[in-house]
């Protein structure tokens, strides 16, 4: 970005800002290179010349986006998804950076096949993405990776996402490590001794389908489990897309005592519950399940008395026909980070449940915080990677406009406000509407 070794100056006009009292107002903005170089009103005066002049067009301008749950799928399942497109969707999400989960094939629990993806993810990304490296080899729950020299490839956190790590012992010994190398042990909490071949929760949805269920002591239990391990060994323990009011019980109860615990939970968990799934489609099975109406309402509760730390959505593409068979054979999962923050506003902020400001912390500020991220901050000297979001405009969701090679997800026809205008990563547009 530099002119015959000269900064290249970008000036946005026409923008809005959120203000500490959670008012919108007009704003300009200056980038050099990749730096915001200003904030304020009437930025000529500086006496800077722009080699770029952009018009925001009265869109609300943040910090971009942090999502750190997110699939995308490759090496090894690339008609689902791949870096390229995956990143993509998320900068039409207004992300500009997210953490890919390790459940791919092969899975990166050596530095050679880490290093790999590490090289695809710099050849392809549109945005920022870091990836995770698995707690276990395989994702199996016996042998431990080593730790230090994924660390050395750049893993910035361990997780089996997908499965529960179901040993006690080994899930100690990896959180021993991790204290040592100070990372995050982020668990996907799942007890499989629970499961009893259920796909979607235990409760009057699955018996008027007949259908399996998931017990929501399957969660629960190992987050009881894996909270106390934490406090034995001192590891900062995350939890992954939290979905029952047992869990919010567990975490908080965890967290007034003092334990290194920190959990996330997804738009969709937030949006529906087990009330909301029209009959036996796939397209509504997820891990973990829609919960009760009670387990919803406890969510929102834990998110808003700072229980659950913050939003992500546990973006999770899938071909077409999978989505299309029944729960029973169908994959788990939905798409999301397209949709996560416009859905939010929609049903959260204008609806006046939450405020602006609270929503910009947990799906930008809160995430990078607790991770310790280079991201999530809209002040001069700071990096300029920038969200755009029209809040005005009315919109329905159509599967035509995504990004993503998925589209499976149930929020597909609902109109929502807030979606994405442009997302600049590094002060560089990487992604515009309609372009």
């Amino acid at each position: 970005m530099e002119r015959g070794g000269l900064k290249m100056i970008t000036w946005i006009k026409n923008a809005k800002i959120l203000t500490h009292n959670d008012t919108l107002e007009p704003i300009e903005l200056l980038i050099k290179d990749t730096k915001i170089e200003a904030i304020g009103l009437e930025l000529e005066k500086i006496g800077l010349t722009a080699d770029t002049i952009i018009d925001a067009k009265g869109s609300l301008v943040t910090p971009g986006l942090v999502d750190v749950h997110v699939h995308l799928r490759e090496p090894g399942f690339t008609y689902k998804e791949t870096i390229a497109s995956g990143s993509l969707a998320a900068a039409r999400g207004g992300f500009t950076t997210v953490c890919a989960m390790p459940n791919t094939n092969p899975v990166p629990d050596t530095p050679e096949k880490f290093a790999a993806i590490q090289q695809k993810i710099k050849d392809d990304a549109v945005i920022k993405v870091l990836q995770y490296a698995p707690i276990t080899t395989g994702l199996k729950s016996q042998e431990l990776v080593d730790q230090t020299a994924l660390i050395k490839e750049g893993a910035f956190a361990f997780t089996n996402d997908g499965v529960g790590v179901q040993t006690a012992g080994t899930m100690y010994l990896a959180m021993e490590e991790a204290a040592k190398n100070n990372v995050a042990i982020v668990a996907h909490t799942e007890d499989d001794s629970l499961l009893f071949g259920g796909v979607m929760h235990q409760g009057a949805m699955s018996e008027k389908l007949n259908l399996p269920g998931i017990l929501s002591i399957t969660e629960a239990s190992q987050i009881a489990r894996d909270v106390l391990l934490s406090e034995a060994t001192g590891a900062h323990y995350h939890v992954c897309h939290v979905s029952t009011k047992e869990s919010v019980r567990v975490i908080r109860e965890a967290k007034r005592a003092g334990i290194h615990v920190t959990a996330e939970v997804t738009p969709h968990h937030l949006l529906l519950c087990e009330d909301d799934i029209p009959g036996d489609t796939g397209i509504y099975k997820m891990n973990p399940p829609l919960r009760g109406e009670d387990d919803q309402a406890a969510l929102l509760e834990g998110l808003l008395d700072g229980t659950l730390d913050f939003i992500a959505t546990d973006h999770a593409p899938h071909g077409k026909e999978e989505k299309e068979a029944s729960m029973l054979t169908s994959p788990f999962g939905i798409v999301g980070i397209e949709t996560a923050f416009a859905l939010m506003y929609t049903h959260f902020v204008k609806t006046r449940i939450v405020t602006l400001t609270q929503l910009i912390e947990w799906m930008s500020t809160k995430p990078s915080d607790v991770f310790k991220l280079n991201s999530g901050r809209l002040a001069v000297g700071e990096t300029a990677d920038l969200a755009f979001f029209n809040l005005d405009e009315e919109e329905v969701i159509d599967a035509a406009d995504f990004k993503s090679l998925a589209s499976n997800t149930p929020f597909i026809g609902w109109k929502v406000s807030g979606l994405t205008e442009m997302t600049m990563v590094d002060g560089k547009v990487v992604y515009t509407k309609g372009a």
